[in-house]
């Protein structure tokens, strides 16, 4: 690595040079009577841009680096600053592009191998194009036009950044530190409410921790950490992390696949950057949501878009970049984690890399994260974990996952919390049916099923396992950031940890469509049930049954219809099929949709299906040719339920209290009987009491009544009893 000379640090253009030496000198030679801020911002250069995690000269860092040299060296050669503009190709605001460039070039001043480690023209342009976009953009008293998060959140975070690499002389530091103090004041980490909760507030904390590291300020330091304990706490509404593994943003938005992300890394930044320090900060919710929140949704290393918000549209493959962010954030906090969580951690995430079907995650430009995987991919001890069987049933959220050997599914619907889809910011303008019992399922060989570009050329009418009013919409139908949220109360399950029963009182977006639907979870198929679908729009009602993004040829007999290389399908009801090429964001998809047509405005129509995943044409056939396999013992508004001999199941989702078959419920739930087991649930969280009974005839069980109290308070958690 070259070291300039001291005198050449003291001859850069308004550069302080102690500052500059401070972040080049090693750790045993930086020590001061309180180094508690040098310290920090020592262990931010290594937790977030990698320095001394790894060899620069050995590949792919030789590489990546000196790309990063050649980009800085672009930036600084380029700029020509100006009233509005510090490159030409960037008029301001430039909120986003500008503050990247500043910090890609602090970045390559601090990392060896880029070829400008240390340089003091380098450091010059930092220090004057930071400080030119503070006086022309983001100067203290400046109309913070636009979007709020632009201005407390994205510039500050990044101008910020660039200083705790690249430190700035008093004068500009102090400008910079009264440009921030003026767009974040201490006040915004005060109440938890409003745009100050959740990823948010963790972001707000980052960056009131970096501006306490510019200024050396203790009072900001304490602040940034004890502002975090708000998120800490399970919460039972708004935006936050459940018990029952959701975490939820914009009051209405599953989203750990975007806000979720956000949060999880910014907490691993931190909790790993203050670790020694006076201001230490550890939680062990966020520690369990690992596993509980955010893994469910990780198939394959991509992460699912029910749970990706307003973002699912925005660029193809984007479910595995946000799938590699987890992965690193997971891995980076396995650092605070206990040996045992971080042995789980490591071996999950390696079977997320070794799966992954996009591009492999240690192919991604990103140092840090890189010399973090890379460690447990070359490391035999250590091993890949397989993608975990069973179900998991969260319904704050209203999604499920069923994970099985060789295939996977995962459920979203709406409910009077949870709103049909969102958009925003001119985002997911047509995901309004996403919530309507969208079914998405992988196959082995499909997992980029839903990547590639999928969100821009399927039909948005026909999303697979939605029942919907075929009522045309305008862009951006309902409230946006996701307040669309039907009144369907009824919306949740029961679930053993195997097997699950999961249902939804929908009410269509803007539409007088109105059904009840059950999906019943088993080990080769899923069984999906619709009763009282009704409506008065004066269009057809339809069910689809799928949309698959495939050019697979698909033959069909009597009740059954089968796409090759893909799965089948049984259904009794005359089976609407369509092939056909579309066309969006610029490119062209083929698509089979099979669908069933319940007419014009219907009256308590219905509809059975089972759905077999990577079944072959010959198991659909035969399944097709047992209607004994699953008994349906009702499907109506009241009760849906069934009844699996193989298995010894019967699962029902009672819409009002009643009777059906051998169970008897005193009021709306769920019910699941397996093994000798007898599992309930409250979806709608208002009972006190629950009375539930099962007069089997197996001589081995007790058949019984059985009374659940509390179960409001379960927050639509299942409770699960043993018979025998």
């Amino acid at each position: 690595m070259h070291r300039p000379t001291r005198r050449s640090f003291l001859q850069i253009g308004g550069v302080a040079a102690a500052g500059v030496l401070g972040a080049l000198l090693p750790a045993e030679a930086a020590h001061t009577p309180d180094d508690s801020f040098l310290r920090l911002r020592r262990r931010w250069r290594e937790v977030t841009a990698g320095s001394g995690k790894y060899d620069p000269a050995v590949e792919p860092y030789r590489s990546w680096l000196a790309e990063l040299g050649r980009k800085a060296a672009r930036h600084r050669d380029t700029m020509t600053p100006a009233r509005t503009s510090l490159w030409p190709d960037q008029a301001f605001p430039s909120f986003v592009a500008t503050p990247r460039r500043l910090r890609d070039m602090a970045h390559a001043y601090v990392l060896e191998g880029t070829g400008l480690a240390g340089d003091p023209g380098l450091a010059a342009a930092v220090v004057a194009g930071v400080d030119h976009y503070r006086r022309h953009v983001y100067a203290a008293g400046a109309e913070p036009a636009g979007n709020w998060w632009h201005w407390q959140i994205g510039v500050p975070k990044a101008l910020l950044d660039t200083a705790a690499l690249v430190e700035l002389p008093e004068p500009q530091s102090a400008a910079l530190r009264e440009a921030v103090d003026h767009f974040v004041p201490e006040r915004r980490l005060g109440r938890y409410s409003g745009n100050s909760t959740g990823a948010n507030r963790v972001d707000l904390c980052v960056v009131m921790l970096l501006r306490a590291m510019l200024g050396s300020d203790y009072g900001k330091a304490a602040l940034a950490a004890s502002a975090l304990a708000p998120v800490f706490r399970i919460v039972g509404e708004g935006d936050g992390l459940y018990r029952d593994g959701s975490f939820i943003q914009h009051t209405h938005v599953p989203y750990q696949g975007g806000y979720g992300v956000t949060l999880l890394s910014g907490l691993a930044t931190l909790f790993a950057v203050l670790r020694g320090s006076p201001w230490e900060v550890a939680a062990q919710n966020v520690l369990d949501m690992v596993e509980r929140s955010f893994a469910p949704f990780v198939l394959d290393g991509a992460c699912m878009d029910l749970v990706r918000g307003r973002g699912v549209g925005r660029r193809p493959f984007g479910d595995h970049e946000k799938g590699r962010e987890i992965a690193a954030a997971v891995l980076l906090l396995g650092e605070s984690a206990s040996a045992a969580q971080r042995a789980r951690w490591h071996a999950m995430v390696k079977g997320w890399a070794a799966r992954d079907t996009y591009r492999p995650m240690l192919e991604h430009p990103e140092p840090a994260f890189h010399a973090r995987l890379a460690a447990i991919m070359d490391d035999d001890a250590v091993p890949a974990a397989a993608e975990p069987v069973g179900h998991r049933l969260l319904p704050m959220s209203a999604r499920a996952v069923h994970r099985r050997p060789g295939w996977c599914a995962a459920l979203s619907m709406a409910s009077h919390r949870i709103g049909h889809y969102e958009h925003g910011n001119g985002e997911n303008l047509r995901g309004w049916h996403t919530g309507s019992g969208m079914l998405y399922w992988w196959a082995e060989g499909h997992g980029d099923h839903y990547s590639d570009s999928f969100w821009h050329t399927v039909d948005p009418y026909r999303l697979p396992g939605t029942t919907v009013s075929t009522r045309r919409l305008p862009d951006g139908a309902g409230e946006a950031w996701g307040d669309t949220c039907p009144p369907g109360r009824w919306v949740g399950g029961a679930t053993d940890g195997t097997y699950a029963t999961v249902g939804q009182h929908l009410n269509g977006l803007e539409s007088t469509m109105e059904a009840v639907k059950s999906w019943f979870f088993l080990d080769d198929a899923i069984v999906c049930l619709g009763a009282g679908i009704t409506a008065e729009d004066g269009v057809p009602v339809e069910t689809i049954v799928d949309n698959r993004r495939t050019t697979a040829a698909l033959a069909q007999g009597e009740g059954w219809a089968h796409l090759e290389g893909h799965g089948g399908y049984v259904v009794r009801w005359p089976l609407r099929t369509l092939r056909e090429r579309r066309t969006g964001g610029g490119v062209t998809r083929d698509y089979v949709t099979l669908w069933l047509d319940h007419g014009v405005d219907p009256r308590s129509a219905g509809y059975v299906y089972l759905l077999l995943p990577g079944a072959s044409q010959e198991e659909t056939r035969r399944r097709a040719a047992d209607p004994g396999w699953v008994r349906v013992l009702a499907n109506t508004a009241r009760v849906q339920a069934i009844h699996v001999p193989s298995l010894g199941l019967t699962a029902a989702n009672f819409w009002t209290a009643g009777t059906v078959g051998e169970l008897t419920a005193s009021a709306p739930c769920a019910v699941l009987v397996r093994a000798g087991t007898l599992t309930v649930s409250d979806p709608r969280c208002e009972l006190d009491e629950l009375t539930v009974t099962w007069a089997t005839a197996d001589a081995r069980l007790t058949g019984s009544t059985f009374t659940f109290r509390g179960l409001a308070d379960q927050e639509g958690v299942s409770k699960t009893i043993r018979l025998r």
